[in-house]
């Protein structure tokens, strides 16, 4: 999932300022899941901005709402009316999020209330582990599920480096050594041969180096 974590209030208060009517717009998917833009995070920040428009004569005037996706134009159309009586919006959901409603609203201030982080998954409650840098030409197949390029710090697809310690990271100790995880996945799943192969440089074309991506099917396309 998409990993995002709040800006403070005072940064969201220095980003409102000269507006009046404010919505906050949350996303029910990614964000929620990860604690960040969900319904109750709305209310949470909503309500703060309230308690600041009082203590600092802001003069805000708060609105709330919480739909299902920020990145589909299908429930994006659920926040019109909203969106349309206020003077700003400012989104709860990820980058793409945001986005995709400054797009669909060219005349309408839309920002970001989240710092959008990484691809990741909940690893125990309160913490969120980055797996996936999105690099558009997936090698899992080749390390057992362990990505190399995401979780070694220094994204040796030929690996240890040689640095690692009691199967510790070179780069941060607090991290297990990805190829260490590598090795002993491998070996579980009757597969260590794969480590005798040398891996070629990785092909960083499909990846966000050649500019923003686009997927087209057109076996969807109507």
């Amino acid at each position: 999932m998409i990993v995002a974590e709040r800006k403070t209030i005072p940064e969201l208060i220095d980003i409102l300022q000269g507006h009046k009517n404010v919505l906050v717009l949350g996303c029910g998917t990614c964000v929620t899941v990860c604690l960040a833009g969900g319904e109750r995070e709305v209310s949470i920040i909503a309500s703060a901005l309230r308690i600041a428009s009082r203590t600092q004569n802001l003069d805000f005037k708060v609105s709330e709402l919480t739909i299902e996706r920020q990145c589909d134009n299908i429930f994006i159309e659920q926040a019109a009316e909203a969106i349309d009586k206020s003077d700003a919006v400012l989104s709860l959901g990820c980058g793409a999020g945001v986005q995709a409603i400054a797009e669909r609203y060219p005349r309408k201030p839309v920002y970001a209330g989240l710092n959008t982080k990484f691809l990741g998954i909940l690893e125990e409650r309160g913490i969120w582990t980055e797996k996936c840098a999105a690099c558009g030409a997936c090698v899992l197949h080749e390390y057992g599920g362990i990505c190399p390029v995401t979780r070694c710090a220094k994204h040796m697809l030929n690996g240890p480096c040689g640095g690692s310690k009691e199967d510790r990271c070179e780069v941060n100790p607090d991290r297990p050594c990805a190829w260490q995880l590598i090795y002993q996945r491998l070996k579980s799943i009757g597969q260590l041969q794969k480590l005798e192969q040398v891996t070629m440089p990785k092909n960083w074309g499909p990846s966000l180096s050649g500019g923003p991506r686009t997927i087209i099917r057109d076996d969807h396309r109507i």
